[in-house]
């Protein structure tokens, strides 16, 4: 399986690692990590681009606002100067696919001038302008199940049947976006595991990870240092590694195609060490 994202093409024959490249100041991992002397250092920014690309990431996905359970909204201008000039330094820069984390009409159209390949929605382009701005692009998308909104989808959410809805809804977004114009070949899915979902919740859509994607759409899953191994396995941010780990072996020999990570080459290692045995 193969999508073309820009001018690169992304081989999903087997599972890719996209790096997680937050230029937010308050993401909960890695939070302000690349702002020095009052604004976002681009020279940090690359070089944890580089070193990213270097260790095994196919992706960078650039994102300006943080959905951190609790995360308060940024401004359109805000996330557009956090977002394009990075997208762009990178572009120039380094040849891997950049994915946009953005739900912002503005910035999908922005971004995907200056060299974006891949436009990545929380909100799975349900915002007033984006599905538009999408299509005119001409790239992949990917859409995320998100029950409710960053600050306060995890006050308590509720399903009948978690993998029933979450995968009812992403096909409702797959045919508004067919609908707008964006090929099926051009839709990948997120199941947004920890986005409006208990550690239950999360549990069962991992577990049944196959039935959440008709064949031919690609899987994208986000896991790495969430606060469900947090809970799960009493561990604080820092010491989720492991945790980490164990999901994205166990989301890739469940069908996923991209697995988003804080930690690039340890997790490109689990990978390859899992191809390897499987190619023996």
């Amino acid at each position: 399986m193969k999508i073309h994202c820009g001018n690169r093409t992304l081989d999903l024959s087997t599972p890719q690692v996209m790096g997680i490249l937050n230029t937010t100041p308050d993401s909960f991992s890695d939070g302000g990590s690349y702002y020095a002397g009052g604004g976002l250092d681009l020279d940090l920014v690359l070089q944890r681009a580089e070193q990213m690309v270097r260790d095994g990431a196919a992706i960078l996905d650039v994102g300006g606002e943080s959905t951190r359970p609790g995360a308060e909204s940024v401004t359109e201008e805000e996330e557009l100067a956090r977002v394009v000039p990075v997208v762009e330094a990178i572009s120039q820069r380094l040849d891997v696919v950049i994915s946009v984390d953005t739900s912002t009409a503005s910035v999908i159209r922005e971004s995907a001038a200056v060299g974006a390949g891949l436009i990545n929605d929380v909100r799975a382009l349900t915002r007033p302008g984006a599905l538009e701005a999408a299509a005119a692009t001409d790239l992949p998308v990917c859409l995320m199940h998100m029950q409710g909104q960053p600050g306060t989808m995890q006050s308590n959410p509720e399903y009948t049947d978690v993998v029933a809805e979450v995968r009812a809804y992403l096909d409702q977004r797959l045919q508004a976006c067919i609908d707008a114009g964006i090929a099926r070949e051009r839709v990948i899915y997120d199941p947004g595991f920890g986005f409006g979902k208990n550690d239950e919740h999360n549990l069962a859509l991992l577990r049944n990870l196959t039935q959440l994607a008709p064949d031919g759409v690609p899987l994208l899953v986000g896991m790495s240092r969430k606060s469900m191994i947090g809970r799960l396995l009493d561990r604080n941010v820092d010491e989720r590694l492991p945790g980490s780990l164990a999901l994205a072996m166990l989301s890739a020999q469940r069908g996923a195609h991209i697995i988003r990570v804080h930690d690039v080459a340890a997790t490109a290692d689990v990978l390859k060490m899992r191809q390897l045995v499987d190619c023996a």
